[in-house]
């Protein structure tokens, strides 16, 4: 082989060197996190027994259905509630929660309550800029009746768009980690 030759071969060696090195990693994208248990739990303050409302679905989109357990407020209480996620078809379960509270401004819990339940539900949480998260909320119960409370937690909401800080859902956009509606009686 001839000294030009081998320079030749050189070159386009380091060539494909340089130029390999420089190229990015492609960017994988952030898988969701499976949420297969949804707690809230309503605690009634001044003292009594707490409510449970439970969703619990731990094949995921599998074939079994999903569990959901509603609950019964008293008339005229104010509650305080803390919603936990989990992940239960690993072992151990996964806590969602601790990830939701690390990327609370990626992160909005939405509440709708339909007609015929007499409870009004304000957040008593926020990220670092001061907007709503939702893992904790107060819950008023007004006069006896009975309906459901959906419970909806947005990935990445639009949290400055119309209506949002205040719990309206329209305008949130983002996409839709996990939502349930749960029987819910005030007597």
């Amino acid at each position: 082989m001839n000294r030009n030759n081998l320079l030749l071969l050189t070159a386009l060696f380091i060539g494909v060197l340089y130029f390999s090195a420089c190229e990015k990693d492609p960017e994988v994208p952030q898988e969701e996190e499976l949420i297969t248990t949804l707690t809230a739990v309503l605690t009634p303050v001044g003292g009594g027994t707490a409510v449970t409302l439970n969703f619990s679905d731990i094949d995921g989109d599998g074939g079994a259905a999903p569990v959901i357990t509603g609950g019964t407020l008293a008339a005229g209480t104010t509650y305080t509630a803390a919603i936990t996620l989990l992940n239960e078809s690993e072992s151990p379960a996964e806590d969602i929660t601790e990830e939701i509270e690390m990327e609370d401004d990626e992160h909005q819990f939405f509440f709708a309550v339909s007609s015929g339940l007499n409870v009004a539900i304000a957040y008593a949480d926020q990220d670092a800029d001061g907007n709503p998260v939702g893992l904790a909320s107060t819950w008023v119960a007004g006069t006896a009746g009975s309906g459901n409370v959906t419970i909806t937690l947005r990935h990445e909401p639009n949290k400055n768009a119309t209506g949002v800080k205040d719990g309206d859902i329209t305008n949130a956009g983002g996409e839709t980690d996990i939502e349930v509606t749960f029987p819910v009686t005030i007597q």
